[in-house]
This record gives structure tokens, C-alpha cells and sequence, in this order.
């Protein structure tokens, strides 16, 4: 994506304590996104207003990536079911630092109904 502005500030969201991620880790500019990932979901869904919904359920960590990025560092997701620029994959391993903590949220969390819905979707694209 050559329109892409790289050099805003990249995150990961991991349930694992790191230093470093590995090539083919997924970042995002997306903070918010990246807290969700933290908790470890199978399923993101958003509705109609932007709400995010997800069935993660671990607690976590949000990191910075604590280093330059520049457009050969990384590609978008080729099998991302989000908006183009949401989800990135990484070419190189990068350091990253450790800027927030967080918990699960009840109100984001999809019912058991939900969660086969949305796969009954997804099974029937």
C-alpha cells in the first residue's frame, strides 16, 4: 500500500510477555485493535457502528513497536477479514516495548450464540 503512512506509531497485542516479535507477527495502527488481540480472540466482528465484538478471554498487554517502519517491513494480511490497512504481517523481527495492560471487557464480549452465527457466516461466504 504506497498511499500508507508507516511512520505512525505501530502496536501488537499479545497475552505473552515479549521483547521482540518474530517475522510473519501481526501489527496494526490500530491501538484499540491491538488491546482486543491482546486478549487472544478467534473471533472480531464489528458492527454496523464500529463496535468491536470478540471472544477473547485472556488478559494482556499492548506494546509499542519500538523501532522505525518503513513500507518493505511489512504486508498487509492476505487472509484478514478486516478493513484493508487494519492487519499487518511483519518481514523482520521487531523490538517492541510494553505500554499498557489490559483486562477483559464484558460488554465486548459475543455470546456463544453469537460466536456460531457470525461462523455459520463466514462458513456460508
Amino acid at each position: 500500500m504506497k498511499e500508507w503512512d508507516y511512520s505512525k506509531p505501530w502496536f501488537h497485542g499479545s497475552p505473552l510477555f515479549l521483547n521482540e516479535l518474530l517475522v510473519g507477527s501481526t501489527i496494526t495502527q490500530d491501538r484499540e485493535l491491538a488491546r482486543i488481540f491482546s486478549q487472544k480472540p478467534s473471533i472480531v466482528s464489528f458492527d454496523e457502528n464500529g463496535a468491536r465484538f470478540h471472544n477473547g478471554n485472556l488478559c494482556g498487554y499492548i506494546y509499542i513497536i519500538d523501532e522505525e517502519i518503513i513500507s518493505e517491513d511489512v504486508y498487509p494480511h492476505p487472509a484478514t477479514t478486516m478493513k484493508p490497512g487494519e492487519e499487518w504481517l511483519i518481514k523482520r523481527g521487531l523490538k517492541v516495548r510494553k505500554i499498557d495492560e489490559t483486562r477483559t471487557r464484558a460488554e465486548e464480549q459475543l455470546s456463544e450464540e453469537e460466536e456460531l452465527e457470525l461462523l455459520e457466516k463466514l462458513n456460508n461466504r
